[in-house]
């Protein structure tokens, strides 16, 4: 046997030992509604979205409480008068809530920082 032909069936026998890729699958379609709703909500994780929409209401209310009784207490402590969360600016016949929108503002500010600390934590480990 020559060497192009060793060669040639060394060839051959890669070319058989290289695994074929496998044709798609096909995703079977749900028969009815009640599998549709299913599928749905298996393909794109819909209980998980509630459960992160339900926790994300309830640490609003936590933020609030965080903001409103403990940190708004020091910062009063500095500005006086102590309703900020009142304090209007009236130009001619509109009446501008300040307060409210500042106090707003600040527990936003304060959910998108710990979001901001739980997401880099969770990038850490191997949770997707």
């Amino acid at each position: 046997m020559s060497e192009n032909q060793i060669v040639e069936e060394l060839v051959k026998i890669r070319e058989l030992l290289e695994p074929k890729p496998e044709p798609p699958k096909k995703e079977e379609k749900p028969v009815g509604l009640w599998e549709e709703f299913i599928d749905f909500i298996n393909k794109y994780g819909v209980v998980g979205l509630a459960i992160g929409f339900i926790i994300g209401s309830a640490s609003k209310d936590l933020v609030n409480a965080l903001v409103a009784d403990i940190l708004m207490p020091v910062i009063l402590f500095f500005v006086p008068g102590g309703t900020w969360r009142e304090a209007t600016v009236t130009i001619g016949p509109v009446v501008l809530a300040l307060g409210h929108f500042v106090g707003a503002l600040l527990d936003y500010f304060i959910i998108a920082l710990i979001v901001f600390f739980l997401m880099r934590q969770i990038k850490k480990t191997s949770i997707k």
